[in-house]
């Protein structure tokens, strides 16, 4: 076992807590109320402590079986969606095929999210998980279409080789319309922020609505961890990845994490959590035409260049 894979977990749990901290801080300034360095960094494990010690609910005829298959599926979907990033200058897993390993590792966390909706036996827990099935179909194609230009731009579905390909000038530049529909749908898939209706902020109480206790608390940090992977990802694809002068790869790849994760947590205070209709709507008008023709762009000039 290399120490990379070690240190990929270690990583991503740290992220978490540095997303937590900074959304209580941001949430706290939204709301006008002073918030601290030191308790926006106390809070997330004030949070878990009493997650920790609450009562775990259930209802009748649950199938457990599928409750806790949903909440593991979420949490390994994340940490391998995460495993083809590269760390400094190759990534835990270096597949040939790590964008579409990416992608895949999504669709599990979002089927996952429905197990955990059925598995409760609940109508309202069931509803919130077909609505987020339905929001993550909404999001999928505009996510799939950015994540492909990137690949279209470099000339490959390996993660290190889109890297490469930035060495000069990061994709962000070239295609800022896949990046901008990438990070929403990656909150989308995440189902964080103006996104949250299917889990948390629900009339109904959302696919997580019988989770009480270590369900609740292993759920949310699936979640999370979905997040901190999509933003993680966001780095190799549009970002130059490790490229940067003055400091080592790994650093770059850290603070432009970190640097994605505030923007996306700055967002969940500035952006309404409105219905999941309205949402899939913006995704299918707005978001699909416009990754759409991004990429014919970028099929054009690298038909026309031999390359981007």
């Amino acid at each position: 076992m290399s120490a990379s894979t070690v240190l990929l977990p270690l990583l991503m749990v740290g992220a978490v807590w540095l997303l937590a901290a900074l959304d209580v801080a941001l949430g706290a300034r939204a709301a006008g109320r002073p918030a601290g360095a030191g308790s926006a960094a106390v809070e997330p494990v004030r949070a878990t402590a009493r997650l920790l010690v609450t009562q775990r609910r259930g209802t009748l005829a649950a199938d457990g079986t599928l409750r806790w298959a949903g909440i593991v599926a979420l949490i390994v979907a994340a940490v391998l969606a995460a495993a083809v990033v590269p760390l400094g200058e190759r990534p835990v897993a270096d597949l040939s095929v790590g964008v579409v390993w990416f992608n895949a590792m999504e669709v599990v966390a979002w089927a996952a999210v429905w197990l955990v909706g059925w598995g409760p036996n609940g109508a309202l827990s069931m509803i919130g998980g077909y609505r987020f099935v339905a929001q993550g179909l909404s999001y999928e194609l505009p996510h799939m279409f950015a994540i492909i230009t990137a690949a279209l731009a470099a000339g490959s579905l390996r993660i290190t080789d889109i890297v490469d390909a930035q060495a000069d000038l990061w994709f962000v530049v070239l295609m800022p319309a896949a990046f901008v529909a990438y990070l929403l749908s990656a909150a989308a898939m995440a189902f964080w922020g103006p996104f949250d209706a299917p889990v948390a902020r629900d009339a109904a109480g959302g696919a997580a609505a019988e989770l009480s206790g270590v369900d609740r608390l292993l759920f949310e940090g699936g979640r999370r961890l979905l997040l901190v992977a999509a933003a993680a990802v966001a780095v190799p694809l549009f970002l130059g990845g490790g490229h940067g002068p003055w400091l080592p790869a790994w650093a770059w790849v850290l603070l432009k994490t970190v640097a994605v994760l505030a923007l996306l947590v700055w967002l969940r205070h500035r952006l309404p959590t409105i219905r999941t209709d309205r949402w899939a709507e913006i995704s299918w008008i707005v978001l699909l035409p416009l990754t759409i023709v991004q990429a014919l762009v970028v099929a054009l000039v690298v038909l026309a260049r031999g390359g981007f």
